[in-house]
This record gives structure tokens, sequence and C-alpha cells, in this order.
């Protein structure tokens, strides 16, 4: 049986400072994370209920969290970078999807940000390679 599973987190608004401005710049009111993780289906398809059966997700949440609050950053991409190699480094991640974007962009509308998908080959190439600080 081929299968599949993924923990999904979807519109966690972050506490973070993106971007530089001018007065008469939009300044987002919000950034936003979306994150697919792809973990084996034995993380999930689980005979007990027990913590130790499951990938916690809880800690890598957290850091996150803590990445996004270690700025202030200049781009979005930057802080998306942080959060794909703490990611990587979780050994129960095979794929990850990871979205940022910020709200508004023009006349009170609008959501623009960066996404970034890696694969299971690209998941292994960040983990090999230089940890991005």
């Amino acid at each position: 049986m081929a299968a599949e599973s993924r923990v999904e987190l979807s519109g966690l608004v972050l506490e973070t400072e993106i971007g530089t401005y001018g007065p008469d710049d939009v300044v987002p009111e919000a950034h936003v994370l979306d994150l697919a993780l792809g973990i084996a289906p034995e993380l999930v398809l689980v005979a007990e209920d027990s913590m130790a059966a499951i990938f916690d997700y809880d800690p890598l949440i957290a850091e996150l969290r803590r990445l996004a609050a270690d700025g202030p950053y200049e781009t979005q991409e930057r802080l998306v970078t942080r959060m794909a190699a703490a990611c990587a480094r979780q050994p129960e991640i095979r794929t990850l999807d990871i979205a940022l974007r910020k709200r508004p962009v023009h006349g009170g509308t609008g959501e623009l940000g960066v996404r970034l998908t890696l694969d299971a080959e690209g998941v292994t190439a960040l983990r090999a390679g230089p940890a991005p600080g």
C-alpha cells in the first residue's frame, strides 16, 4: 500500500517584523504562515494513543515562532529559509511545503507571499548542506 501523511498548519499569524517601508508604503498588519510537512504514515496510523508513537510537532511550532520573533527581517524569503532549515533538522520530516504571506498589500486588501516546496531530495539536501543561520 502506497501511502503518505502530512502534518498541516494553516493561518498562523506570526509575531514578526519583516520589511523596510517608506512613509507612503503599506505596512502589513500580519504575516501568516501555512505549513505542510510530509511524514511517515506510521506516525499517523498508530495502534496506541501515545505521544511516543507520533511526530510531536509542538516543539517545532515553538521554534518557528521563535525564529519569526528573532527579526527584524528585511525579506520574507530569509525567514522562510530559516524555517525550512529548522524543519529539515527534524528526522521525521520527509517533505516540506511552507508559505509565508503578508496582508494587506494595497488599499486594505490582498495578500502577498512566498512559498517553498521541497521534495524528499530537497529536504535531504537541506539537511546535508550548511545550515542557513
